[in-house]
């Protein structure tokens, strides 16, 4: 058995370098990740659904962090690092296989488990892979580390829904309007042909994610301990029982779910929200993208100027109040202008999510995993605010939905201010 590396210590192998198997692992996230906005509009059509029933697409991935983050912290007791990983690329596999007697038969509640099934495979592979990178260095440029993986993450992101989109929304306005026109019989032999487009993308997906999985389990990632604390950490710790002691965790838990609520937003109703204003679904399918590329814009600013120009904490102030303004300005204004905000929102996020773990999970110690799988917990903020902006979309309008970003961003900014500080003996600064 590997000799576990503590969490304080640099990380040091020969081999692939441990931070360039982490950004594997990122692309695969966002790759899979990124595909629920071409699916919401795509299952929209094929499965007959309105606004917030389309929506479930997101509730489905990501409710699965709430149900699994626990367990995940348990399996990964067992299992370490590096073997939870693994196990993660398979159960998100064996979801990915569940999409193809979906799309056979048409089923919405099918494709909704195949979705599950992948989210709990993030699951364990976040609770591992996160808390990983923040302390595979030097705390103070974790959100450094976090950002290399941010672009990881977004750079097949930005990807994944041209590719899918092509596919599955091919000629999909087109369809729309024929299929008013046609006989209940020739519109399900239709939608069943537009159904069994996904089949092929999710076999090549399922096989990417098995060989990955493969190669994680027999590379030479090491491991990290946890569980053995410096002297001030421990000195800190003493007397604390219960992850529930660490205040400015919890409300680094409740940051996460508002900051993964609104990046889900931007991400995966931006194409849906284009068609409401009138732009075709073929150009729409690109917009998930622009506010990906926004994100990658926003990490590499993270990447040059943290720590060396200003801190975590600062980068998340200023880009939650650029939350705020674009938000607004997205539903003050119309058509491409509009759109064009609601993309910047993607360079808003950017910092925020790089700030939050190292922030959270400072002077954890020993309970650095359980409180790693509450902040994926958290994550479960992407099934239940794009659930309220689909319901909002449908009894206000798609445009005035987006008013329920605003105070999200507000508590963002908040814990940059003071929140990650609340029950600390010592004040942090890094």
């Amino acid at each position: 058995m590997e000799k576990p590396v503590s969490y304080s210590a640099p990380v040091k192998q020969s081999g692939i370098p441990p931070i360039a198997i982490i950004g594997a692992l990122f692309f695969i996230f966002g790759f899979v990740t990124w595909l629920n906005s071409v699916l919401i509009p795509y299952l929209r059509i094929a499965c007959e659904l309105n606004n917030f029933e389309s929506y479930l697409v997101t509730f489905a991935f990501y409710i699965s962090y709430l149900v699994m983050a626990i367990p995940s912290a348990w399996v990964l007791k067992i299992t370490g690092f590096k073997k939870g990983m693994a196990l993660g690329l398979g159960i998100m596999a064996l979801g990915a296989l569940v999409f193809i007697p979906a799309a056979m038969i048409r089923m919405y509640e099918l494709f909704l488990l195949g979705l599950f099934v992948q989210g709990t495979g993030l699951a364990l592979l976040q609770t591992a892979s996160n808390p990983y990178i923040t302390i595979l260095g030097p705390p103070e440029s974790a959100a450094k580390r976090i950002s290399i993986m941010g672009i990881c993450n977004k750079v097949a992101g930005s990807i994944a829904p041209i590719v899918l989109g092509a596919v599955a929304l091919k000629n999909a306005d087109e369809l729309q309007i024929r299929i008013k026109t046609m006989s209940e019989v020739e519109k399900a032999v239709e939608l069943d042909m537009l159904a069994g487009r996904v089949i092929l993308p999710y076999i090549i997906i399922m096989a990417v994610l098995v060989l990955l999985g493969v190669l994680i389990s027999r590379s030479t990632l090491p491991e990290i301990d946890t569980e053995t604390e410096d002297e001030f950490v421990a000195a800190a710790n003493t007397g604390k029982t219960s992850i529930l002691q660490f205040p400015h965790l919890l409300l680094g838990v409740a940051t996460v779910f508002l900051y993964v609520g609104v990046e889900v937003i931007a991400g995966d109703t931006i194409i849906s929200y284009g068609a409401s204003q009138g732009i075709a679904l073929e150009t729409a399918t690109y917009f998930t993208t622009l506010t990906l590329f926004g994100m990658i814009v926003g990490y590499l600013v993270g990447i040059f100027c943290i720590p060396k120009y200003f801190s975590q904490e600062t980068a998340m102030k200023v880009f939650a109040i650029m939350g705020v303004i674009f938000t607004v300005a997205a539903i003050l204004t119309h058509g491409y202008i509009s759109v064009m905000f609601i993309a910047l929102l993607g360079f808003a996020n950017s910092l925020v999510w790089p700030a939050i773990w190292p922030l959270a999970l400072s002077g954890l110690g020993r309970f650095t995993k359980i409180g790693s799988s509450l902040l994926v917990m958290g994550i479960a903020g992407g099934a239940i605010l794009p659930l309220v902006y689909g319901h909002f979309a449908d009894t206000w309008n798609p445009q005035e939905a987006y008013w329920i970003a605003v105070p999200c961003y507000l508590f963002i900014w908040f814990y940059a201010v003071k929140g990650y500080n609340v029950g600390r003996k010592v004040k942090m600064h890094i």
